[in-house]
């Protein structure tokens, strides 16, 4: 897999080092690339600010940002080739096991922090579709046209599970005479603007500016899904149930039973611990300026950045946050 490197975004020096700082010799300047998600994106507005935390608590200290998506930031990580990385948790606990999309294991994942636990999984169908739940895809065998988001990601995986999990996998679908795309979501919204598709996919926070945004002009509703669909899809990704309360959406009346995901920022047990402690005390301290980067961070509190979803934290990162009294 051939990896583009992101641009050098710039670095910073300050006049004293912030009390509390790790002190790092000055041969050892810190260095850290970040891969994200795509640019203009919530990640990149959330990974910049990550990288502005560090340079104003770490004087001297260059940070980059990459460009990039779930299984190839785990991947980079993994292999020492950027410092931190962007990713679901789910799909972490993944590279960890070997399990796929992963090839072969990677034991040397490890967490830094939580950075957003409500991005849930939202199906959304358009007005006139022969269906409205995904149980009745399975028992009509109906032809649908499904976008899944990008292969590689979580977004993908989740769409994958919970039509598998409800009898209805992606391929039967093509089998039965629909289509399956896999798109980025603002090629999904498009062709459901255009009549495309029948029924997008994604997770995301809620309510997404995206979606009203994109649906005030189209007649859409949710793919409903049952709780023994959840439970199952739980049970493989490793993800929560979570319920989108009534009216969170103009278009949504009655609440949506789904599951989430934990996006988390990770790194590799090689990571140097003065770097990692750097990170976790940089993003303590500068908590405000990350949490207003992106809407999606809105609901986030310093006491919930140990909780990884699973993924083992960095034991800097761990010592870091028992010294800020957010870990026991």
């Amino acid at each position: 897999m051939v990896m583009r490197r992101g641009v050098l975004l710039g670095m910073a020096a300050a006049a004293s080092v912030p009390l509390g700082a790790p002190r790092l010799a000055a041969q050892e300047t810190m260095r850290i690339t970040l891969a994200g998600g795509s640019v203009g994106g919530a990640w990149s507005a959330i990974g910049n600010a990550i990288g502005e935390s560090i340079r104003r608590a770490v004087p001297g200290s260059a940070f980059s940002y990459e460009p990039g998506r779930d299984a190839a930031n785990v991947l980079l990580v993994a292999q020492g080739r950027v410092q931190l990385g962007l990713a679901h948790a789910q799909i972490a606990l993944r590279a960890i096991k070997g399990e796929p999309p992963f090839e072969r294991a990677m034991p040397n994942v490890r967490a830094v922090s939580l950075i957003d636990s409500e991005a849930a999984w939202q199906a959304l169908v358009r007005e006139g579709a022969p269906v409205s739940s995904l149980e009745e895809i399975a028992q009509r065998r109906a032809p649908v046209r499904v976008t899944a988001n990008l292969r590689g990601t979580l977004m993908a995986l989740a769409t994958e599970e919970a039509f598998a999990a409800a009898g209805a996998p992606l391929p039967q679908i093509e089998r039965w005479g629909g289509r399956v795309h896999y798109v980025a979501w603002n090629d999904a919204l498009e062709m459901l603007k255009n009549n495309q598709v029948d029924i997008i996919t994604n997770v995301v926070d809620f309510p997404s500016g995206q979606v009203i945004n994109a649906t005030r002009e189209l007649r859409v509703r949710f793919l409903k899904a049952g709780s023994d669909v959840i439970a199952k899809v739980n049970a493989r990704l490793g993800s929560t149930p979570i319920t989108i309360p009534a009216n969170s959406y103009p278009f949504q009346p009655d609440p949506i039973e789904t599951f989430r995901a934990h996006v988390i920022l990770i790194t590799s047990a090689e990571t140097p611990d003065a770097m990692v402690e750097a990170i976790v005390k940089a993003m303590i301290a500068n908590f405000d300026a990350i949490k207003r980067s992106h809407a999606t961070m809105a609901r986030l509190e310093p006491k919930a950045l140990p909780d990884t979803g699973g993924v083992a934290l960095h034991p800097a990162a761990a010592a870091a946050y028992r010294a800020a009294g957010l870990l026991s």
